[in-house]
């Protein structure tokens, strides 16, 4: 029988207590994961603070994790037993403690899992799952931005171009890495000093959102494309403002936001927009989580195509660090995310 432990929110504002998880059991479709490393996301310390998804206590969470493969369920086919991998642990859709990562043993579903090479250590590859499936709901989505999926070693122009707005933090970076690899035109938004770093990740125009004249600049990039919409990853209402008045300029368009838009906002003509969850590529719409995590990701992760990015930012090792990872993602992070180890 496998011991676990885990991070559990006792209450609201209340201190993780490290106890006793959940005992894993292993569905025809999920695969087990002796986790050693996650991600903190913006959501975690929320949901401690404020309870902001309106969840019962007490409550295991974690969406990102990467570790080694324990056990498959019968009808899983693309990992088995001591495989190395990623995950997008899906605990606040389902409700089930078992399905989240903040403990030593997670059990995920195989449809957002994906191997990731003996180069890339746990703590590189634990960036990336939530970050990944977040902007792949957006881009690849029938009602959303209704992108090309994304080919290993292929980046044939489709024409097409995106605006990501945000483009150094999780979901932005995976945003413009994605929509790069499917051939996209992406010109995207970031403070001057991570401009390097987003070009790296594949964006052929990188403007200072900083700067008064930014919606210019964009829509000047922008010019000979044929402009399918916005990925705003801030979803402030400055930042729909502005992804507003580019898609308007540009003759209207999609925004997709991490947050459902402001009630009543004005975006401009033949702009709409709409918010996206993650966890919709796999349970409503799992063709998308398919096309990523089994078509894509494990090849181009394994080639270096594709990048674990933001970097991780290691601030303690244990379950009992988790408290620290809170703390320091509440605080604010550029161009990182913070990592535990376990």
């Amino acid at each position: 029988m496998i011991h676990n432990r885990a991070a559990w929110i006792p209450q609201v504002r209340g201190q993780l207590e490290v106890r006793d998880g959940p005992e894993p059991q292993v569905g025809e479709f999920d695969v087990l994961i002796e986790n050693k490393a996650v991600a903190i996301n913006p959501v975690d310390w929320k949901i401690r603070d404020f309870n902001v998804l309106g969840k019962k206590y007490p409550i295991i969470i974690g969406e990102d994790v990467s570790g080694n493969v324990v056990e498959v369920g019968s009808s899983v086919t693309k990992v088995k037993k001591g495989d190395r991998v990623l995950a997008y642990c899906i605990g606040l859709g389902t409700n089930k403690p078992i399905n989240a990562g903040f403990q030593n043993y997670s059990v995920v579903p195989e449809i957002t899992l994906s191997p990731f090479p003996e180069s890339m250590s746990y703590e590189q590859a634990a960036v990336v799952p939530l970050g990944v499936s977040t902007a792949s709901a957006g881009l690849y989505q029938k009602d959303c931005l209704n992108l090309p999926y994304p080919k290993p070693g292929s980046r044939e122009p489709t024409g097409t171009s995106i605006l990501v707005w945000g483009s150094s933090g999780s979901v932005g970076a995976n945003a413009v890495q994605l929509a790069a690899a499917s051939g996209v035109h992406v010109v995207a938004t970031c403070s001057k000093k991570n401009a390097d770093f987003v070009k790296g990740l594949g964006a052929k125009h990188v403007v200072d959102y900083n700067d008064e004249s930014s919606v210019d600049q964009i829509v000047e990039a922008l010019q000979g494309t044929k402009f399918v919409g916005a990925y705003d990853s801030i979803c402030l209402e400055n930042t729909w403002k502005a992804c507003g008045a580019v898609a308007e300029k540009m003759g209207g368009g999609l925004i997709i936001g991490t947050l459902q838009p402001p009630e009543n906002i004005e975006l401009g003509e033949g702009v709409k927009a709409k918010g996206v969850f993650a966890i919709t590529i796999a349970l409503q719409q799992p063709e998308v989580g398919n096309a990523i995590f089994r078509d894509y990701l494990p090849a181009a992760l394994k080639s270096g195509e594709y990048k674990a990015k933001p970097d991780p930012k290691v601030v303690g090792h244990g379950l009992e660090s988790i408290a620290d990872g809170f703390a320091a993602q509440k605080k604010g992070v550029s161009a990182a995310k913070v990592v535990v180890t376990l």
